[in-house]
């Protein structure tokens, strides 16, 4: 009898545990996400089935091919959480789509990131060895599309190089400018290490070449930095011409990279990212990339938006969190700060203005507003 008592009592508490636990998470929850097919929508659907698996989390994933459709929902409330990539950093900035009135840099925080590795492949044949090598030669972007086209830039940048000094040339989708090298229209180009144009590329006459990135070209690192914050140094040892033997560095952004609204709450949020890592083993093995999710890893910045207030919590918590992490952060929120307060003064400037002169109007505030964070340096850490 004392046994079946113990029992009871046990199955008890394990049943109370295990409600409690469940209830970390909203029993139901939406998230927006690329397209099905791409690699946001994947991975986030093999963490929305870890969560149901683990706390019986319903999850729904609202998935878009735009930026502003993955976005918008978020902004609106009608999504919790976003999968998103570079987006974050134009909304956060008031770039690009993200530059009309209806717009302006919006309050975002990032939960996590994924480590994904990004550089500039050139057909073998062009002798290209260095970025500064690419000054002249024929370099590939894609029109409309300036998730690429930012990324880029940023790897001229490493060496001084701009868009004038290369022979630009401008394709009307991803797929054409991949496809160029092989086909002898281009030189260079930016992308991910995986593309199948890129395999393609390494088995073709030309071979494929990684400009390499070395993580202790301080200045190149500034120089990229300065144009996308968002960059960090990072080995790549998978894609198209790259091994564990012939590894590459590069840099890396986040995707895909999990976000939030600045109020979502920070229980909220720490529950999430407390479940994100708990379920690790439930998903970690999904797809290649999974692996990456790692709070190591996918917990640490540069991301293109400041961390919420409820991950930094966690990550602490967990010993992840560094001094170097707050002071990025911090940096980083008082960037989004300054530029939200210039959109404000912006707008009420310019209230009669038509929409081109407002635009201009706001890239002049914007230049200053980074320009006086540039020169303030770090006076106030």
């Amino acid at each position: 009898m004392k046994k079946k008592t113990q029992a009871l009592v046990a199955a008890m508490l394990s049943a109370a545990f295990g409600t409690a636990g469940a209830q970390t998470l909203p029993d139901t929850m939406t998230w927006s996400s690329y397209d099905v097919g791409s690699a946001g929508y994947a991975e986030a659907s093999a963490i929305a089935d870890a969560f149901g698996r683990e706390y019986g989390a319903r999850v729904r994933i609202q998935p878009s091919g735009s930026a502003v459709g993955r976005l918008q929902p978020l902004l609106q409330g009608r999504v919790d959480y976003g999968y998103l990539a570079t987006e974050t950093f134009f909304a956060t900035e008031g770039v690009f789509d993200f530059a009309s009135r209806r717009w302006g840099p919006q309050d975002l925080r990032v939960v996590a990131g994924r480590p994904s590795s990004f550089g500039m492949p050139t057909a073998a044949d062009a002798d290209i060895d260095t970025v500064a090598d690419v000054a002249g030669k024929r370099v590939a972007y894609v029109a409309g599309n300036p998730s690429i086209n930012v990324k880029c830039d940023a790897v001229l940048a490493f060496a001084g190089l701009d868009r004038d000094d290369v022979d630009l040339r401008m394709f009307p989708t991803y797929g054409a400018a991949m496809s160029s090298l092989a086909q002898g229209q281009a030189d260079a180009t930016c992308t991910l290490t995986t593309p199948s144009q890129m395999y393609e590329l390494a088995e073709s006459p030309r071979g494929i070449h990684w400009v390499p990135l070395a993580p202790d070209n301080e200045k190149g690192w500034q120089r990229l930095q300065a144009l996308a914050p968002f960059f960090a140094p990072f080995e790549e040892t998978v894609g198209a011409g790259i091994s564990e033997d012939e590894p590459v560095p590069m840099m890396a952004y986040r995707y895909p990279m999990i976000v939030v609204r600045a109020d979502q709450s920070e229980e909220a949020v720490y529950n999430y990212i407390k479940a994100l890592d708990e379920t690790f083993d439930l998903y970690n093995d999904a797809t290649a990339s999974m692996p990456r999710w790692d709070l190591e890893r996918a917990g640490r910045p540069p991301v293109d938006a400041p961390f919420h207030p409820g991950a930094i919590k966690y990550l602490e918590e967990q010993g992840i969190w560094t001094e170097a992490d707050q002071a990025w952060n911090d940096r980083r929120l008082k960037r989004l700060e300054a530029l939200r307060a210039a959109w404000t003064d912006t707008l009420a400037a310019n209230e009669e203005a038509d929409d081109e002169a407002f635009a201009e109007a706001w890239a002049e505030a914007r230049e200053n507003t980074l320009a006086a964070l540039e020169s303030g340096g770090d006076d106030d850490e």
